[in-house]
Formats: C-alpha cells, sequence, structure tokens
C-alpha cells in the first residue's frame, strides 16, 4: 500500500511540476526557433504572456485542491519574468518591463505584508500559551516555510531578521525564568562594534578612492557596505534578544540570528563547565560561528546526533557542542533539575 501512496505521490508531482516545466521548456524552444525570426513582434508578446500569466495561473489551477502553498505560484512568476528578460530581445520587451513596474513591486509588497501577517498571528497564537515565550525568528522561520519553498523561505527569513533586529525592536529584553544571556561577559559585542567602525572607516576610504576612478563603482562597493555594517548591527542586537532557554523538555541554543539548535533534554549526556581548547570537527561544533575569535566556557554532550542551524538555514551535525553563557553555574544547575525532572 505505502508503495502505492508513493507511486501515486510522484506521478501528481510530476503532473504538478512537470506540465508548467514542460511549457517554460516549449516557450524557450520556440524563442530560439526560426518560426520566432520571421515574426518576433506578435511572438513575443504571446510568450510573454504564457510566461508571466498563463503557466502561473495554470500552476495555480494544477495546485488548487492540493496541500501545497498557494504562495509557490510566485516563483514561477519570478522564473517566467527572469526567462522573457533573456529570450526575447530588448526591442520587444514593452510588456515585460510594463509587468516588472506595475506588477512586480505589489507582489513583492503582498508577499511582504502576507508574510508580517501570519508572523504576527504566529506570535500571538504563542502569547496564548503562558508556558511558551514567542520569538520573533522563531515565528517568522515557520510563517515563512509555510508559505515559500525551502531555499526562499530561508533567505527571505534572514534578511528580514536583520531588517527586524536592527531598526525594529528597540524594546529592552527582560531575562523571563530560564533564560540565560551569553553576551555580557564574552566580548562578542565588543567585536561587533570594532567591525561596524572598521568597515565605516573603510567604506569612507574606498568611496573616497574609487570615485576617482568610477562613481558607479563606488557608489556600489558603498551600498554594499553599508549593507554588511547593517548586517552586524542586526546581529549584534539580535544576540541580546534572543537568549539561551529552558523551557519544559528542550533546551533552545541561540546565537542571536546566527545559530541555533533546539536539544531534547532526555538526550543530554553530560553537562561541562570548561574553557579548554577543543579540537572541532564533524561530531563536536561550536555555537559561535566566530570560532576561535571567541571563547567557550560550557559543553554540552548528547546521548544521539542533533542539527545546529546557521546563516540562511545551512545545518551542520554534531553530538558536542561548546558555548558561551553568562551565568554559567546557575545555567548548569537549572539544566540539571531539568534533566532529572523529565528523566524520572
Amino acid at each position: 500500500m505505502s508503495k502505492i501512496n508513493t507511486a501515486t505521490k510522484t506521478s501528481n508531482s510530476l503532473i504538478v511540476f512537470g506540465i508548467p516545466l514542460l511549457l517554460i521548456l516549449s516557450m524557450v524552444l520556440i524563442a530560439k526557433s526560426k518560426i520566432f525570426e520571421v515574426n518576433p513582434g506578435t511572438l513575443s508578446f504571446a510568450i510573454t504572456i504564457d510566461l508571466l500569466f498563463t503557466i502561473p495561473i495554470l500552476y495555480f489551477l494544477l495546485i488548487k485542491k492540493k496541500n501545497i502553498p498557494k504562495t509557490t505560484i510566485i516563483p514561477f512568476f519570478v522564473i517566467g519574468m527572469l526567462i522573457t528578460s533573456y529570450i526575447i530581445p530588448k526591442e520587444h520587451q514593452s510588456l515585460l518591463n510594463w509587468a516588472k513596474n506595475w506588477i512586480f513591486p505589489f507582489v513583492e509588497l503582498g508577499v511582504l505584508m502576507y508574510l508580517f501577517y501570519k508572523v504576527r498571528k504566529t506570535i500571538k497564537r504563542y502569547n496564548a500559551n503562558a508556558k511558551l515565550k514567542p520569538d520573533f525568528l522563531f515565528a517568522l522561520k515557520k510563517t515563512s516555510h509555510e508559505i515559500l519553498p525551502k531555499r526562499i523561505a530561508s533567505l527571505l527569513t534572514m534578511e528580514l531578521a536583520v531588517v527586524y533586529y536592527s531598526f525594529i525592536d528597540w524594546k529592552k529584553k527582560r531575562l523571563a525564568q530560564h533564560e540565560f544571556s551569553y553576551h555580557k561577559k564574552s566580548g562578542t559585542i565588543s567585536l561587533l562594534i570594532a567591525l561596524i567602525v572598521i568597515i565605516t572607516i573603510e567604506t569612507y576610504v574606498l568611496h573616497v578612492l574609487l570615485l576617482k576612478w568610477s562613481p558607479i563603482a563606488a557608489w556600489i562597493a558603498t551600498i554594499l557596505s553599508v549593507y554588511s555594517g547593517i548586517q552586524l548591527f542586526g546581529f549584534l542586537k539580535s544576540l541580546m534578544k534572543r537568549p539561551i532557554a529552558i523551557e519544559e523538555d528542550k533546551l533552545h541554543l541561540r546565537y542571536g540570528i546566527l545559530s541555533e539548535t533546539i536539544i531534547d533534554i532526555t538526550n543530554i549526556d553530560t553537562i561541562e563547565i570548561t574553557s579548554k581548547d577543543m579540537v572541532f570537527d564533524t561530531k563536536t561544533r561550536k555555537l559561535s560561528p566566530f570560532g576561535e575569535l571567541e571563547a567557550h566556557n560550557m559543553t554540552i554532550t548528547l546521548k544521539k546526533e542533533n542539527t545546529l542551524t546557521g546563516l540562511y538555514g545551512i545545518q551542520k551535525t554534531f553530538t558536542t557542542i561548546a558555548f558561551f553563557i553568562d551565568n554559567k553555574e546557575e545555567f548548569k544547575g537549572e539544566l540539571e533539575k531539568s534533566i532529572v525532572l523529565f528523566q524520572d
């Protein structure tokens, strides 16, 4: 029976994704054919209509009654725009340019508004449960993965999280019970501030030097540098906003928006307060992505393998994880109490 179900799902997936992809391929072949050379104007208009509207609408109809997020229609629209801009001659891209200027901005705005609506709804749902603390990144990640393809969701989550922690969340974080900070004594904040200062100085110097050669290159380099500075500022603030937490039978190890892992309390084998040098490999990881630039004062070894999630959803496995925590004795005591409680 399971083989029949698997075969049915595979067949459905081939129909849902195969038909639109086959139509996209046919549009590309037509654009490269001799027929297109005879009548480029009319065929350019027809191909543009099909790639931007007909194929996404057909895909929507194919997934209408299936358990596939309806927002996955957006990647088909974006792919259609990219392919159209590549295969259609520039002199016949008037419809494409109209879609870029008048439809795509509304699509982007609609996706962002829907995403934030879902995030707000998710946070409210978690607020309703007094035992769970609402976390913006958790809600954003959960929501974006519900409505967008995995890779796009991971990219969008990180970019929106940087904006949120950089410009929106200014409220001072007060640690709740069973929450622990890790940024006050580690020196990471000083490191990130120093990097931001260095980027600011280098941006100015680089801008002045490149301006003599190419104003466009100078402004491109400046924009990229400013963006890097904003990212670092967002990383810095997120360290203060996302504490390590023991919530019922789960240990949430967080390092701002840069990395995190959720460990089952019953999966913990040993907890050790230690600052000794360690060899980091596929089994032993560091919670902080800064590696040797940041010290650790705590290690946890697990009974079985777990997953550490980093920037843009990159995942690595581990059985031992090293990290820094401000109140290490208090944290160790609370964690040991939880282990005893949930192992009984």
